[in-house]
Parts: C-alpha cells; sequence; structure tokens
C-alpha cells in the first residue's frame, strides 16, 4: 500500500542543505565563483517558496483572467530570457521570439489540455499551470539553443539552409536525449511527482508520455517558427557590409 507523501518541515528544509553546503565549501576553495553559487541558491530558495504562496492564490482564484495573465507573464519572460542568453552583440527581435514561443509553445498547450485532457474548465490551474511550465520552459530553452547555434553557423560563413539545419538539430538535443533516458536513467519530475503521491505508476506513466510527446512538439514548433519569422535577419547576418547588430535592429 502506497502512503501519504509526508510534510516537510521547515528543519527538514534546512537540513536538505547539507549536501549543497558541501559542495558550496569545495567551490570556495577550488574556484572564485562563489558569490554565483550563493546567489543562485539564495534566489531558488526564494523563488519557489514565493511561487508556493502565489500557486495557492492561483489555485484558489478560480478565475480565468487570473490564470489567462498568468500564463501572459510565463511567456513573456520566457521570451526575454532567449534574449539574454543569446551573446549581447545580436540583439533578437523580441516581437518574433515572443510570436515563435507563442505559437509553438501556447498552440501545444491548448492542444494537450482541450483536445488530450480535455479540461474542464479550460482554466483548472492544477493542470494548466504546471503543465505550461514545462512546455515554456523547454520551448525557451530549444529557441535559445537555436539562436546561438544559427548565429554562430553563419558567422562561420555557412549558407542558412545548412546552418538552420544544425541549429534545428542543436535545438532538440535536450529533449530528444531525455527521450532515450526517460525510464532507464531517470525518472521525470511529474512522473515522480504522481508516483510519490500515491498515483498508480502505469496512470503516471501515460501522464508522462503525453508531457514528452508534447515537450518534443512544442520545442520542435517554437525552434522551427523561430528560424522562419527571423529569415531575413538571419540571411542579411551573412553580409559583409552590415554588422550583427545593425541586421538585428532591422
Amino acid at each position: 500500500m502506497i502512503k501519504k507523501l509526508p510534510e516537510i518541515s521547515y528543519w527538514q528544509l534546512i537540513i536538505a542543505f547539507l549536501p549543497p553546503a558541501i559542495v558550496t565549501v569545495v567551490f570556495y576553495f577550488w574556484t572564485d565563483k562563489i558569490r554565483r553559487v550563493f546567489y543562485a541558491l539564495a534566489r531558488m530558495f526564494t523563488q519557489l517558496m514565493l511561487i508556493g504562496y502565489v500557486l495557492i492564490f492561483i489555485f484558489k482564484s478560480d478565475s480565468p483572467a487570473v490564470i489567462g495573465l498568468t500564463l501572459c507573464v510565463m511567456i513573456s519572460a520566457a521570451s526575454w530570457i532567449v534574449l539574454g542568453s543569446v551573446h549581447k552583440k545580436y540583439k533578437l527581435p523580441y516581437s518574433k521570439v515572443l510570436a515563435a514561443i507563442i505559437l509553438g509553445a501556447g498552440t501545444t498547450l491548448i492542444f494537450v489540455t482541450q483536445v488530450v485532457l480535455v479540461l474542464k474548465p479550460w482554466y483548472l490551474p492544477q493542470y494548466v499551470i504546471p503543465l505550461a511550465g514545462m512546455i515554456f520552459a523547454n520551448s525557451m530553452n530549444s529557441v535559445s539553443l537555436a539562436a546561438e547555434r544559427i548565429i554562430s553557423e553563419l558567422n562561420k560563413g555557412e549558407e542558412f539552409v545548412k546552418a538552420r539545419q544544425a541549429a534545428f538539430q542543436a535545438s532538440l538535443i535536450p529533449i530528444t536525449n531525455s527521450l532515450f533516458a526517460v525510464g532507464l536513467v531517470s525518472l521525470p519530475g511529474l512522473m515522480t511527482g504522481q508516483i510519490l503521491s500515491g498515483v498508480s505508476p502505469l496512470i503516471a506513466a501515460r501522464y508522462q508520455i503525453v508531457i514528452m510527446l508534447m515537450i518534443f512538439g512544442a520545442s520542435g514548433l517554437s525552434s522551427a517558427l523561430f528560424f522562419t519569422f527571423t529569415r531575413s535577419n538571419m540571411l542579411k547576418l551573412t553580409s559583409k557590409d552590415k554588422s550583427a547588430n545593425e541586421v538585428f535592429k532591422e
């Protein structure tokens, strides 16, 4: 019989910081990046604690407007992060990145919630928000990799078609590796969480299959749309009479 997932006390939460503390000590003696480690751990802790309170509010609101606003914030933030991941001298057009993620990830989210899961009402936050987080995050990573790789290929003198091919393949490496590893090397977060909460492993596996399919689809679509929307900018990147900064300002 599967027992109910035990509640983690604040004292247990503090104890959980012991392994990271050991790694932090190693960082202190071996590198000069100790501030970055402290900042990353502190930011992770703060963000997750705050999002816990925010999600309680969202789940209790039962308002489509609140859910819609939350999704807008998530997808807008994902697009900004893509811009920040690319070298500063290449100023990607935010509107095109946003459009690629909205159409690629947004339509995938609608498909999985309304066609596959058939949520009623459509805005059930317990499903929509976690699914949106996984789909948007993976699309964001895919577009980031796509942008970095295609710019690198074009700067090396590759033709656009070949550069796009290499970049598209690179953008899907993380999710493709996950498809190979899932079930053998790792149990993804959603599946693990469901099993820990008492859900049948068979049901959890079905949910995880849907999630993996949706992540793969959203990542690939977002990258493909990104290449489509920025094609004119990328082609100009090969022009010898223009700097990369001028290209992306157009």
